[in-house]
């Protein structure tokens, strides 16, 4: 269901199903099944994560895959009710996102620009390529699953955006800059170089890789960006995938652009998800209220 009506990612997916092993363990260590499983075996599997010491989120994460099972198994007549109903999601932390500044990202920017233009042979290859994920991924703030599986047609199409599938099989496009369509230009150049005279096909995807995923792992990309980031100079630890979508929100804020468009462009369906980076701009709502609240003059 969560497949072929919700359009799920193969990542929602895999999450959805470790949540679900989990709980069907803890289920059946108390002699239940899944279809007679009641409330209060659901409280205390919560009590067991809240014991682990797991974070607030990582439960509610958890719960929520819980009650998709339990309501989809009470409308397909699988189970007699819904236990779940009556069960509250623990109230999560309101942390605020971590984020680059300007300067370091900068520093990012620079490091990997100087390592394709002084490296040779496969080690140039592999600096282009690594130029041209941060570059595109600082542009257009893209979640990391989305860029890892681009494909060659997607950067082939409009020389000004990018088309992209997002969660729940929304497509959305989202704008290039300069400097990205530049590095993604030169990161084509590299494919077609090795390419066979028929050409890319459009359907390769752009950073192919030999593995179970045909193409970069999410998890091989973010150990990239690290050690990137220590010959930069920065904090490792605080160098993601996801900082750099952080710090592209952020930065666009900063600079003036409207939320809207922002929640556009990182593909949030709800834009309170998206309000979670006015953090950054206090400085530019005091200078708001002080030009044009009629108090302040």
């Amino acid at each position: 269901m969560m497949s072929a009506e919700r359009g799920a990612s193969a990542n929602t997916l895999a999450a959805y199903a470790r949540d679900l092993e989990l709980y069907a363990a803890f289920v059946a260590r108390r002699g239940q099944t899944l279809e007679n499983a009641g409330s209060e075996h659901i409280r205390a599997w919560l009590q067991s994560m809240h014991g682990e010491g797991l974070a607030k989120s990582s439960i509610a994460r958890r719960l929520s895959a819980v009650r998709q099972l339990h309501k989809f198994a009470y409308a397909e007549g699988a189970s007699d009710d819904d236990p779940a109903t009556a069960i509250s999601a623990p109230q999560r932390d309101a942390g605020l996102p971590k984020v680059l500044s300007v300067g370091q990202v900068d520093r990012l920017l620079a490091c990997i620009r100087e390592r394709a233009a002084a490296s040779r042979g496969k080690a140039r290859v592999k600096a282009v390529r690594m130029a041209c994920l941060i570059e595109v991924l600082y542009a257009t703030g893209l979640r990391v699953s989305e860029l890892v599986s681009l494909t060659v047609g997607q950067a082939c199409g409009d020389e000004r955006f990018i088309s992209v599938r997002g969660k729940g099989g929304r497509e959305r496009l989202v704008p290039l800059s300069t400097a990205a369509r530049t590095a993604l230009d030169a990161w084509l150049g590299e494919l077609r170089r090795a390419a066979p005279p028929s050409g890319l096909p459009a359907g390769q995807y752009l950073f192919a890789s030999r593995g179970r995923e045909k193409h970069l792992t999410r998890q091989h990309f973010a150990l990239m960006l690290k050690d990137l980031a220590r010959d930069a100079g920065l904090n490792a630890d605080a160098v993601s995938p996801h900082v750099l979508r952080h710090a592209f929100a952020s930065h666009l804020l900063q600079g003036g652009a409207d939320l809207r468009a922002v929640q556009q462009m990182l593909g949030h369906a709800d834009i309170s998800t998206t309000q979670i980076y006015t953090h950054v701009l206090p400085e530019k709502l005091r200078d708001v209220v002080e030009s044009h609240h009629p108090l302040a003059r």
